[in-house]
């Protein structure tokens, strides 16, 4: 390293704190956008490999170096496979990442109230019905599954969508900000052993959604007019209307006293 290297690492320029904050931001966003999904689980084990890796070269403890770096050498094409959906919501949400999106015709606080009044009334009317609100995390692949709409959030669509017997109501509503993206959407249903017979389709593809991603999803049960939170592959049952509102409105989570259903239930 030259002397005016190691002088520009003591006296950085506007430049490298420049640089250093754009990639900061980036790696920010990008872990924001995985956190939470099994996505950000696979990259820490391969973190894991990578960490055996450098202590196995640390230590010459050869046989571990030639097995791992045989696994990196082909596994960089496996890798493309196997992250390929999220590459593509990834490169899908920076394309939607656009400045005009910053200013909503409907705040938080009133797309919060539509979907607040929505799944009261359709728990007053024994109504089932499944809505996924979308983070981070995009949720186009799930919206493809379903019809697109791009309407904006309103209690009457969203009650019009989950009448019995329309054409949109056998599945889930997907929404983005303050439109409703997709309906009769297909969710991945979960994998978790779940002691509960009466947890229906419903409830395990909310599981099941918010295992894949962060989306916050709420389930109004057919059965029993009860209303159901699902987040971060926990689901929180019997939610009532100002607990709604208030994990709607970003105040507050669901009251700790309420016993989530995980796989150890």
């Amino acid at each position: 390293m030259t002397e005016l290297e190691q002088l520009r690492l003591l006296h950085p320029a506007w430049r490298d704190v420049f640089e250093v904050a754009i990639v900061a931001l980036a790696l920010y966003r990008v872990l924001k956008m995985f956190h939470g999904t099994r996505t950000l689980q696979m990259v820490t084990g391969l973190g894991i490999l990578l960490a055996v890796y450098a202590a196995a070269w640390l230590f010459k403890l050869e046989m571990i170096r030639y097995v791992l770096g045989f696994v990196f050498q082909y596994g960089a094409i496996a890798l493309l496979v196997v992250f390929a959906p999220e590459l593509r919501m990834a490169l899908a949400h920076l394309g939607q990442a656009r400045f005009g999106q910053l200013f909503h015709e409907m705040g938080a606080h009133e797309v919060a109230e539509e979907v607040h009044e929505a799944v009261e009334r359709l728990s007053r009317s024994g109504l089932g019905a499944i809505i996924a609100l979308e983070r981070e995390v995009p949720l186009d692949n799930y919206a493809e599954s379903g019809s697109r709409i791009e309407a904006k959030v309103s209690a009457d669509l969203l009650m019009t969508i989950f009448t019995p017997y329309s054409p949109l109501h056998d599945g889930a509503v997907v929404i983005r900000g303050d439109t409703i993206i997709a309906a009769s959407c297909i969710l991945p249903l979960s994998q978790k052993p779940i002691a509960d017979r009466a947890l229906g389709t419903r409830h395990r593809a909310a599981l099941g959604l918010s295992d894949e991603t962060d989306a916050v999803v709420i389930v109004v049960s057919e059965e029993r007019a009860t209303i159901s939170i699902a987040e971060r592959g926990r689901l929180w049952r019997d939610v009532t209307p100002m607990e709604l509102r208030s994990v709607l409105e970003g105040r507050a989570q669901v009251r700790n006293d309420l016993e989530p259903v995980g796989a150890a239930t």
